[in-house]
């Protein structure tokens, strides 16, 4: 293990946190650049240079030589895995229908999330050796390199840049594959001088908040991601510490999130996004709270309230991607999404020392 190679313990035991809190910087780097880059340079082309990055820095990783090697490589691939995911995210929800949309960011997005996450116990338990275990685990993002040519660009990003060509393209090619029949002129003359101006816009962190409307949305969207943050990823890291096997701790921790993502995608079908994400956080919140008064020999309730707190955080940590999606015009709409989430990042940089002070 990573402990034991380099003996990250007694007085070195503070840098096996901090391996993982910087892994979390990353990851806030990414977050916060990923959506600027993606919204100037285009959603299909940063998802796959930021696939790249992820997997050529964790295949690196394999050949630390020390600590402080392996750290600084950990902290670009947690910036590659974060901006894959968001940029992943956007463009998807952008390319989809209203309908379709729910279901590709709760049970689309969430669900493979999960299952990757019960693969990673699994193969941890059967391969011991850290350095094998990373191989293995990188191998997979290779697969990932022909789907640059079967996902297309954001029909929504190329309009917003004035590239309405390339987006009637896509349009039409969408439309053929579904059988729809297309109509004979998608974008207008008229059309297209109307949105002309709108080529030259260019997003800036202070555009979230220009208006009161926007700044409130932003600040509230700020609390809620660095408060889920906290909560999920000081479940999710605590696993090692319960009572019982690590693996299958680790395991039970990622399927309970199957049921949550599918509560999450049926909450979000039927009542308003509010009172979805406000119920099952407080769910989540006030279950971890309980735990503090349960004695400590009730090992299986104890566990037990954890697993019900972890369904509550992790319904809201997906649905918190949708509504937040769903608050912000197009424009501005990737970067607002990595530039609130950046405060989730903040949350678990943090959590890794909750779990080391117990």
């Amino acid at each position: 293990s990573l402990l034991l190679q380099w003996n990250l313990v007694c007085e070195d035991d503070w840098k096996a946190p901090l391996t993982t809190s910087l892994f979390f910087v990353g990851v806030l780097i990414g977050s916060f650049i990923s959506g600027q880059l993606s919204d100037r340079f285009g959603r299909k082309s940063i998802l796959f240079l930021t696939m790249a990055v992820q997997t050529g820095f964790s295949f690196l990783q394999i050949f630390s030589t020390s600590w402080e090697m392996f750290t600084v490589l950990f902290l670009i691939v947690g910036m590659g895995q974060i901006s894959n995911y968001v940029v992943a995210f956007i463009l998807g929800t952008e390319i989809l229908g209203k309908s379709v949309r729910i279901i590709f960011s709760t049970l689309g997005v969430c669900i493979f999330f999960a299952i990757g996450y019960m693969l990673l116990p699994l193969f941890a338990y059967f391969i011991r050796d850290w350095r094998m275990l990373l191989l293995a685990l990188t191998v997979p993002g290779l697969f990932c390199i022909p789907l640059w040519w079967i996902i297309p660009e954001s029909p929504r990003w190329l309009i917003s840049q004035g590239r309405y060509k390339e987006a009637e393209v896509i349009i039409r090619k969408a439309a053929k594959i579904n059988g729809v029949p297309a109509p004979a002129v998608i974008f207008d003359t008229v059309e297209m001088q109307d949105s002309k101006p709108q080529r030259q816009q260019k997003a800036i962190l202070l555009d979230l908040f220009r208006t009161r409307n926007i700044a409130t949305i932003t600040i509230m969207s700020l609390l809620l991601w660095f408060f889920t943050s906290v909560g999920y990823f000081g479940l999710s890291l605590s696993t090692p510490n319960w009572h019982g096997n690590a693996y299958i701790n680790c395991f039970l921790s990622a399927v309970i999130e199957v049921p949550a993502y599918v509560i999450a995608w049926l909450l979000l079908r039927s009542l308003p996004r509010r009172y979805s994400l406000s119920g099952t956080f407080f769910l989540g919140g006030g279950v971890v709270l309980f735990i503090q008064l349960v004695p400590a020999d009730f090992n299986v309730l104890s566990i037990g309230l954890v697993m019900l707190g972890k369904f509550g955080i992790t319904a809201a940590f997906s649905m918190l991607y949708v509504y937040n999606v769903e608050l912000y015009p197009t424009l501005v709409r990737n970067m607002a999404v990595g530039a609130t989430s950046t405060a989730s990042r903040l949350g678990s940089i943090i959590a890794p020392y909750f779990v080391y002070l117990g």
